[in-house]
């Protein structure tokens, strides 16, 4: 397994998430408009971007445990059986800890 590809991989999705997060927090510091109607729009916003981090950052934990494995030298063993996980798995989520059998019983 080419585990530089796979650093690779999740270091520039890592950098994606880092950014989007950043756009995220600028967007969430924004000041409010004074209209209600524009203030109970921009709460919905708030809220989908909300959940949006909480998502990128879900994310980023996930990789950051991944780029532990490489580290480790444990990527690539699903850590619930010790199998290893498909390469069509990783390519699909490369961060993923599970291989397919113990990810569909999760």
């Amino acid at each position: 397994m080419d585990m530089a590809k796979y650093e690779t991989i999740l270091r520039n999705r890592q950098r994606e998430l880092n950014a989007r997060l950043h756009r995220i927090d600028d967007d969430l510091g924004r000041q409010k408009s004074a209209d209600n109607e524009d203030r109970a729009t921009e709460t919905e916003n708030d809220e989908v971007l909300e959940e949006m981090g909480q998502a990128g950052e879900n994310e980023l934990k996930a990789i950051d445990a991944a780029l532990d494995r490489i580290a480790n030298g444990t990527f690539g063993t699903c850590v619930k059986c010790g199998q290893a996980i498909s390469p069509e798995r990783l390519a699909a989520v490369p961060y993923t800890p599970f291989c397919q059998e113990c990810a569909a019983e999760l």
